[in-house]
């Protein structure tokens, strides 16, 4: 399946029915009386989330989406149908934009969340509503109200307690592998993971906990340089990120760096964002450069760093360990939103 993680389509709701003019035809009542009836409301165009979408691939074939009209009024004040809703269904963690305005519409993150993005016409007026004492016998009704019509863009943003970031090669599709039953593509160049990865890692209680392996960051990410640009925003609703360096990089230190100026280049509270450091792929350098490695880098960040091997999964446990103690603790705190909602 391909992924797609942005959109635009155009949504267009119902026109409201318009009204009529009709009388009835009854004894003392003037000119038969007006019985003209109001038009029926326009259909609303609706998204609604859900759970079993990972993706808004379909939204890059089928870009128009239309609510019905509603009904014509009838005679013998019968209001006309109401025009059906339109319901469009998108992955959970979608964010709707105003494509004109860049104005957020709505964020739909739990299953079955609703979201109108276009609201339907009203029905015209039928002649009845226009009897008065100065008037018994209208002959004029009013057409109904043109549906609301809008272009939206859409950003899915996915929904992962743990976000694994890291420069390319890192090792954070062969760590998520080895944790959950994801089995992401795994190769020896950069930009291997070309689209962002969701594994489900289980808790000691039974409890399923997602991590997000993130497309490789570079320098320059936050301007649009490499893959990062594209995939820096599914990092924004996590509540712990864990960054994984590179042991046999020739400057660890220095790929630590990197990744933390991204994340303060780009800002939407990902600086702030809760970060535990593991230092991968330790079994392929000598002990002392390790130590020396972590020492630096907890004398840096002036928090631990776990020395790790995804690939043999060395190290592992005391990782998982720290990273359920990490979400306990900011398991009172919400799922970052974004501002304005």
């Amino acid at each position: 399946m391909q992924f797609i993680d942005q959109a635009e389509i155009e949504v267009e709701a119902g026109k409201g029915g318009d009204g009529i003019v009709a009388f009835r035809r009854e004894k003392y009542v003037p000119a038969g009386g007006p019985a003209g009836g109001n038009g029926g409301r326009g259909g609303d165009v609706i998204l609604v989330a859900d759970q079993n979408l990972q993706t808004l691939l379909d939204f890059r074939y089928a870009h128009h989406f239309q609510g019905e009209n509603g009904g014509r009024g009838g005679p013998n004040n019968r209001t006309g149908a109401d025009g059906g809703d339109r319901i469009i269904e998108v992955p959970c963690g979608t964010v709707i934009y105003d494509a004109h305005t860049d104005e957020i519409v709505g964020d739909l993150v739990e299953p079955g969340q609703r979201l109108c993005v276009a609201k339907g016409g009203k029905g015209g007026l039928g002649n009845k509503y226009f009897l008065s004492n100065r008037n018994r016998a209208p002959e004029y009704a009013l057409p109904g109200l043109e549906g609301e019509k809008r272009t939206l863009r859409m950003e899915l943003k996915l929904l992962a307690e743990v976000g694994i970031i890291g420069l390319p090669n890192a090792g954070k599709s062969t760590l998520i592998s080895s944790l959950s039953a994801a089995r992401p593509k795994v190769a020896d160049y950069p930009f291997t993971t070309l689209i962002p990865n969701l594994g489900v890692v289980r808790k000691p209680n039974g409890d399923g906990t997602v991590f997000a392996d993130i497309p490789g960051l570079i320098a320059g990410a936050h301007q649009g340089t490499g893959l990062g640009h594209d995939f820096l925003r599914h990092i924004e609703r996590t509540r712990l990120l864990l960054h994984l360096i590179d042991a046999t990089a020739d400057d660890a230190i220095a790929n630590y760096q990197i990744i933390q100026e991204e994340l303060h280049a780009y800002g939407r509270g990902l600086p702030e964002r809760p970060q535990i450091l593991a230092l991968n792929k330790v079994d392929a350098v000598d002990k002392e450069t390790v130590d020396a490695i972590a020492t630096q880098l907890s004398q840096l960040t002036q928090v631990p760093v776990f020395q790790i091997s995804a690939a043999t999964r060395l190290g592992l446990d005391p990782l998982l360990q720290k990273i359920w103690q990490s979400l306990d603790q900011l398991a009172s705190i919400e799922v970052p939103t974004l501002t304005g909602l």
